[in-house]
């Protein structure tokens, strides 16, 4: 192998690395584009959750005069996970910090509307329960697929050769959308 057959093979070798050097590339700009995707479905159900809960609040205070501190913690945490977002700490792990203790008194209060059999049968309180209900199921769903995406991204940033290009061009690992404490993972109970 001398001359233009050296040069043709070097050349096709080059070739290969560069092509596989951008295979690589647009592979990790795939699964960072599904981990934005993913977090998107996660905003959008949140924020189907914070609109529902000042209706939820407005006629659970109809019916239930006593649990005024119980409605102030829920909008209070509520207003706290919607104003997360905008700080410039937001990230995903803080974001389920929040929206764990919002889920955690939804739940209690949930149970506090067992003492109030009127507006357990109230239709409109019993549509507002289906809707958080749903949304719940929603978060879910999106926060496993968001969780997916963030484990093959990761992945894919850490593993060789990818970790090379990653590091290059500034690839950093996601964050996953967790919650803490495992009991919280489940969703609030609501009894139709």
């Amino acid at each position: 192998m001398r001359g233009p057959n050296l040069l043709f093979f070097l050349i096709l070798i080059a070739g290969a690395v560069v092509f596989f050097g951008i295979t690589l590339y647009n592979k990790l700009v795939k699964r960072r584009n599904h981990v934005e995707d993913g977090w998107s479905g996660i905003d959008v159900q949140l924020k189907r959750r914070h609109d529902l809960i000042p209706n939820i609040v407005n006629v659970v205070k109809k019916y239930a005069e006593h649990e005024q501190e119980t409605l102030e913690k829920v909008i209070n945490l509520r207003n706290a996970a919607q104003a997360s977002k905008a700080n410039s700490s937001y990230t995903p792990g803080k974001q389920g910090q929040d929206e764990q203790k919002l889920s955690h008194a939804l739940s209690g209060l949930m149970v506090q509307v067992e003492a109030y059999p009127d507006l357990k049968a109230n239709a409109n309180f019993l549509d507002l329960q289906k809707q958080l209900q749903k949304i719940e199921d929603d978060i879910q769903y999106a926060r496993r697929y968001y969780n997916g995406a963030v484990r093959e991204y990761n992945t894919t940033v850490q593993s060789f050769p990818s970790n090379v290009i990653a590091n290059k061009y500034d690839f950093k690992e996601a964050e996953f959308f967790e919650l803490e404490n495992p009991q919280h993972a489940e969703n609030p109970e609501v009894k139709l």
